[in-house]
């Protein structure tokens, strides 16, 4: 009798193991799967204690910090000095505000710092700059930013567009590495940005609303290549610093272009802020076969913003409809709505799934 019992035991659990490997089974590739609502798939997204490299948040909230820990949801806030946008011209006010974030969010989210560009011209530029980022270290940063600014807007003494492997910079650079930390940089622009104008372009509403870094036709304007060519100029020339280009490094359209330079720099990743449409609009196998070759070069972001004067209730919905949706593409085969068109999401594998959204920022931002 307890040899029968022992059996149908046996058969039942081996029922039950075969359901739930049929539940988890990935679908196969070109198959769509049952739609899942924004709530199951953020359940999904928190079991993975997932790792958002790039937001910009400017509001302590506990109804914002409630949302970060049911989503089990770390952050990396990324200070940015831009002159043509008030909230971003002082530096000191975003880093005292930034800390204060870090401090009240119970280890939800952590600091990448930058310094003021905007200074290159002083003769102690280098040396206030690395002083800077060296408190910031101290006090917790983990990462330092380089914007668009550089490349795209900010000249020399003799009138010309300062690149991001100007040898001014480079002492920062190996500041940072010799400090173990990162660099995150965000260089040139969507292609969109040097025209035509494209309203089909996931971008080209950013510049409806930011025409200032619309610069088709600007006499004298660096080419995209020139800006790009600069911040490769200083992968080659800092081996040991690691760097994630944000926003697919820039290369937005093009995965091969951007394969070649994770087979050229093994110092070099991306994220993918604000240029996941581009990878939804691609064909779906290509960039399942990019990601999963690419597995561990692949970091997670958004570059969603909370501002001081935001609307909250607001915010938390658009926060939490892209990161259900994100999920979705990546993580299962559900027919999306992505710029009017239906996509198909990757369904990737879950061992890829966990280095996108969550190992690979511990790996490339150390201290996360």
């Amino acid at each position: 009798m307890i040899g029968f019992s022992r059996t149908i035991a046996q058969v039942i659990l081996g029922f039950s193991i075969a359901l739930s490997a049929t539940a988890q089974a990935p679908t196969a590739a070109g198959a769509a799967t049952k739609p899942v609502d924004d709530e199951g798939a953020l359940r999904a997204f928190a079991a993975i204690r997932p790792i958002d490299v790039h937001v910009h948040v400017f509001k302590t909230d506990p109804t914002f910090q409630k949302m970060l820990e049911r989503l089990n949801l770390k952050l990396l806030n990324i200070l940015v000095m831009d002159d043509t946008n008030p909230k971003r011209k002082q530096l000191q006010l975003q880093i005292d505000d930034a800390r204060a974030l870090v401090q009240s969010s119970r280890g939800h989210i952590a600091l990448c710092t930058t310094f003021d560009p905007y200074k290159f011209g002083s003769a102690s530029f280098s040396a206030d700059a690395i002083n800077q980022i060296d408190r910031d270290f101290q006090q917790g940063a983990l990462a330092v930013k380089i914007w668009k600014n550089i490349g795209m807007e900010i000249k020399d003494s003799r009138g010309q567009y300062v690149m991001a492997d100007d040898p001014r910079f480079d002492p920062i650079y190996k500041d940072i590495a010799a400090h173990g930390k990162t660099l995150m940089t965000h260089q040139a622009e969507p292609d969109v940005a040097w025209g035509p104008p494209d309203a089909s372009d996931p971008s080209w509403s950013y510049y409806r609303d930011n025409p200032q870094w619309y610069v088709a036709n600007r006499s004298g304007f660096p080419s995209k290549q020139r800006i790009l060519e600069a911040r490769d100029h200083v992968l080659a020339n800092n081996p040991k610093l690691r760097m994630v280009g944000v926003h697919l490094g820039s290369m937005e359209r093009d995965l091969d272009n951007i394969a070649s330079h994770l087979d050229r720099y093994p110092n070099f990743a991306i994220d993918t802020a604000a240029r996941m449409e581009y990878l939804m609009l691609m064909p779906p196998e290509k960039v399942s076969a990019f990601l999963i070759k690419y597995q561990d070069r692949v970091l997670y972001g958004t570059d969603l913003d909370l501002h001081a004067d935001a609307n909250l209730g607001d915010a938390l919905t658009e926060w939490q409809a892209r990161y259900a949706r994100d999920w979705k593409f990546l993580a299962t085969g559900e027919i999306l709505t992505v710029e009017g068109k239906r996509v198909r999401g990757l369904n990737l594998p879950q061992s890829v799934l966990e280095k996108i959204f969550r190992s690979n920022a511990i790996r490339w931002i150390q201290g996360l």
